[in-house]
């Protein structure tokens, strides 16, 4: 399983909305990842949750997945469209 399908089985299942979750994945640089989430603004809330302790937990089980599959330097960018 790549990070972006990991990102977005994660996404998916907290979200009212899950059709309209995106996930990519972008290389900035060799060693750069840039993994960015997009969600409607209905579940723009739910993702980051009350003080952001959602969007913190997300990140640190996306930072986890990614240090056992050897992803380095991954950037991760939540936002809604």
């Amino acid at each position: 399983m790549e990070i972006t399908e990991f990102a977005t089985y994660l996404i998916k299942n907290i979200v009212k909305n899950p059709d309209l979750v995106r996930v990519s994945a972008f290389h900035q640089d060799e060693d750069d990842t840039i993994l960015e989430i997009l969600v409607s603004d209905e579940d723009m809330g739910t993702v980051i949750g009350k003080g952001g302790k959602t969007a913190k937990a997300l990140r640190t089980i996306i930072f986890a997945y990614a240090y056992l599959n050897n992803i380095k330097n991954i950037k991760i960018n939540i936002d809604s469209f």
